[in-house]
């Protein structure tokens, strides 16, 4: 007699892929692709909040080198035959004192010109016989502004040919050109990572649709929309455009940070006032800190609109 089949053991559920079993999300976001989109992202905004902070510092360098400049003009005196070139020094110096707003003045001596000199020329050479101009340095004060074009007047009228004054605006036109430039170059370093970024999110995208074919032909069966899956993939792909923005933006942080305890730990040496100098002490300020957590949120924003884009237009 044969033995007949216990009700009461339990039925045996045939193994369902993951992506349907109860309550698995449409979009895993642990997968290997998952992650792998992760680390692109952050990759990419650590790249593009590296070019955001170094604009930054660049630009705010530039600032201060201007208003370092501006703050300071130079009389060039020139020697010549028959004249006495520390008369000519003492003239021009008076003459700019007597001008109001002209704070301080400074006398290069004839050592220090030709020091000026040694960038160009070398160390150890004799330059006794060459005609080297000499130098005054004015600071400027605030209140009254100084009147640069009757000091400019009275030097050629006093001293014509010899004494001359550079009010250093070509420099200061450099460097706002060099600093345009810099962060023009920096803006757009920071759009392609920003398309690159998208890009990535689109194939990603559509690797995953093409996963889960499936799964979305049993969501229209069912009665779910277009919009309804839309937003599924946008909330999921958000969410790793998110991590991996913070992850890169927090590794750029990192960076910046490291780099300004190097430059203090250097600036006691020859380089590190060379280097405090050129970048000042690697401190981007509020503006670089918001432009780098702009960058990780706007890669986030990149990723949620970019794969919702992918997803209708894949289902159209």
């Amino acid at each position: 007699m044969a033995a007949s089949p216990n009700p009461a053991a339990p039925a045996i559920e045939p193994a369902l892929p993951p992506t349907l079993r109860r309550n698995a999300p449409l979009v895993p976001t642990d997968s290997a692709a998952s992650r792998s989109l992760a680390a692109v992202i952050a990759i990419l905004t650590f790249l593009a909040a590296l070019c955001a902070g170094a604009a930054e510092i660049v630009a705010s360098s530039a600032e201060q080198w201007q208003g370092a400049v501006a703050q300071e003009v130079t009389i060039q005196v020139r020697p010549g035959p028959g004249r006495d070139i520390d008369a000519d020094i003492a003239r021009a110096e008076a003459l700019a004192k007597a001008e109001p707003g002209i704070r301080a003045t400074r006398v290069f001596s004839k050592a220090e010109a030709e020091r000026l000199l040694e960038p160009w020329l070398g160390s150890g050479l004799d330059l006794s016989d060459l005609p080297v101009p000499r130098l005054i340095t004015l600071k400027l004060g605030d209140t009254p502004a100084p009147d640069l074009k009757h000091l400019r007047a009275a030097l050629g009228e006093a001293l014509p040919g010899v004494a001359s004054l550079d009010d250093h605006a070509l420099w200061q036109q450099r460097l706002s050109t060099m600093a345009t430039t810099f962060v023009g170059a920096g803006i757009g370093i920071v759009t392609l990572v920003l398309i690159a970024t998208g890009l990535a999110v689109a194939f990603a995208t559509r690797g995953a649709m093409a996963g889960n074919r499936e799964v979305v032909e049993v969501l229209h069966f069912v009665g779910a929309d277009d919009d309804y899956i839309a937003r599924a993939f946008q909330r999921r792909f958000f969410g790793l455009g998110l991590r991996g923005g913070a992850i890169g933006a927090g590794l750029a942080l990192a960076v910046f940070a490291l780099a300004g305890l190097v430059a203090r730990a250097w600036r006691s040496g020859p380089a590190g006032d060379e280097i405090e100098a050129l970048f000042g002490a690697f401190h981007i300020g509020w503006r670089g800190y918001a432009s780098v957590l702009l960058i990780g949120v706007i890669a986030s924003i990149v990723t949620g609109i970019v794969s919702r884009l992918t997803v209708r237009r894949f289902l159209a």
